[in-house]
């Protein structure tokens, strides 16, 4: 089982937890992670892009001019795709990029991210997230103090009003339960905090 140093929010040791082999230490597969990312990017898609055909297009009534004897081609309508300023033919219109992902899947790659980003240093376990106060500035002390890179994962698993006031508005930080952990958002971040208690729960129900 993985072994790994536990702080508090004063960056000393303060202890140790073991972790599951079958979720901190299982085979990383890169092709798994890239589909769960891909099914993440596109499910978070609006898909509200929308193009113009002729018939909602302003304007074009009336013929530009009669069918025969002028010489020019003939022209039914002045918002015909053929035109300027006409309709826009097979753009692109409203669409829902979901697609079903199997759950079996999604928690192999969830735990193919948590061993990659464990072997790259990147886990840090915190003993427990007591924070005195909802101020932003005490977060941001803590994060200094814990030598933490620029964006920040912070998993919990309990209800910390504290910490979730707090969190709010420290740039590149993102509070997340454990309920929600995606290998999207451990690839995105430099530095993930986890707190013991949580840490425990992951190995215990991704198994």
């Amino acid at each position: 089982m993985p072994k790994i140093d536990v702080y508090d929010l004063s960056n000393s040791v303060v202890g140790s937890v073991e972790l599951a082999d079958e979720v901190f230490g299982a085979p990383v597969s890169e092709a798994l992670i890239y589909q769960s990312v891909h099914h993440y990017q596109a499910t978070a898609r609006a898909g509200t892009h929308k193009t113009k055909v002729r018939s909602e297009v302003s304007g074009g009534g009336r013929k530009p001019w009669r069918q025969k004897g002028t010489g020019r081609a003939r022209a039914g309508s002045t918002r015909s795709p053929l035109w300027r300023h006409g309709g826009v033919v097979h753009g692109p219109q409203p669409r829902d990029y979901s697609y079903h992902f199997p759950k079996k899947m999604q928690l192999g790659a969830l735990r193919s991210a948590l061993t990659a980003r464990l072997s790259d240093g990147a886990v840090k376990v915190v003993e427990k997230f007591e924070m005195e106060t909802h101020k932003t500035k005490d977060l941001s002390a803590a994060l200094v103090k814990l030598e933490v890179g620029r964006k920040v994962l912070v998993v919990e698993n309990d209800d910390n009003r504290n910490l979730e006031l707090s969190s709010r508005n420290v740039p590149g930080v993102t509070l997340v339960h454990s309920s929600e952990l995606h290998p999207y958002l451990l690839l995105g971040h430099e530095t993930i905090l986890i707190a013991r208690a949580t840490a425990e729960h992951c190995s215990e129900k991704l198994r």
